[in-house]
């Protein structure tokens, strides 16, 4: 009994100890990527979203793309949120290559998980920002090249929902943003942090080198990819677990294959994709994500 005791007691001590070293180190990037991301929502949304209506409307051709991708990375709304508004703009005559293009990136990326990516350096942060940019043009290059004269998505169903930010007093609508992200995010940060710290406690330091280094950059790239799937939580949730991953010698490639693996193939995003695509080309859309999370990474590696 006293064996076990003292076990206890040492697990609780290096699980304290771990715990605080990862909130000291994460929860800035977290609470001040909250902030901004209640901004954008509350301040920004409208005028993102207005651009990209207007985006429509003008004869860009297959550069469209571009800005559409960037308003999808700017754009604060999760899958759920985004393609309600998504289905307001096809109405309003948005072509379905441009709406692939702000749909995939919205998907991948936002303000808010922007700054908390920061937490894995700028080179890590700077490497989703141009890899999720570079995801949802090439999303809208695809469903322009092949289905120019036929509709990819079906909106059948879908109206633009209300949004919560309706409080007379803009502080106040500004504050109670933040509290909702909060609610939303922060069961999935603390998560993520007791994870890591488990981690770092049983799980030999070499192990993220063996199985996501350099030395095997083809096979860790696709087993990031591959785990990338079942292991990723929402509200970057996961990155407390990159950050050590790298720290103990995961590549860059096997990372950024599993930060456009994870959050394309999260389960509510996959839900929502399913209805919208109908079953083959919800096919193809996985297809093109794990394609291009393997090409990514493969070329990050390469490359640093």
């Amino acid at each position: 009994m006293t064996d076990i005791w003292n076990w206890l007691s040492r697990e609780a001590v290096y699980l304290w100890y771990y715990l605080s070293i990862q909130i000291e180190q994460i929860a800035p990037y977290w609470l001040i990527g909250i902030i901004i991301g209640s901004a954008v929502s509350v301040f920004g949304r409208r005028y993102i979203h207005g651009a990209f209506e207007k985006l429509g409307k003008r004869k860009m051709g297959v550069l469209g793309v571009i800005p559409a991708s960037l308003l999808g990375i700017a754009s604060p709304l999760c899958m759920y949120g985004t393609i309600p508004i998504a289905a307001s703009f096809s109405e309003k005559g948005v072509k379905d290559d441009y709406l692939a293009a702000f749909m995939m990136s919205s998907v991948l990326l936002n303000p808010q998980l922007m700054m908390y990516s920061a937490a894995l350096g700028q080179t890590a942060m700077l490497i989703r920002f141009i890899s999720c940019f570079l995801c949802g043009c090439v999303a809208g290059v695809l469903v322009r090249v092949f289905y120019h004269d036929k509709g990819f998505f079906n909106f059948k169903g879908f109206q633009e929902g209300k949004s919560r930010d309706t409080d007379p007093n803009i502080l106040l609508r500004f504050l109670k943003n933040i509290w909702r992200n909060i609610k939303a995010t922060g069961p999935m940060f603390l998560l993520g942090i007791l994870l890591t710290a488990l981690y770092q406690i049983h799980v030999p330091s070499d192990a993220a080198a063996n199985l996501f280094g350099g030395k095997n950059s083809g096979f860790g790239v696709l087993m990031a990819a591959t785990i990338g799937v079942p292991l990723y939580m929402c509200g970057g949730g996961t990155i407390p677990l990159l950050q050590q991953w790298l720290l103990d010698g995961m590549s860059m490639g096997s990372a950024t294959a599993f930060m456009i693996t994870g959050p394309a193939t999260k389960l509510t995003n996959l839900g929502a994709m399913k209805i919208v695509l109908g079953a083959k080309r919800f096919i193809l859309y996985l297809a093109f994500v794990m394609l291009f999370a393997l090409v990514s990474g493969l070329a990050v590696d390469l490359l640093i």
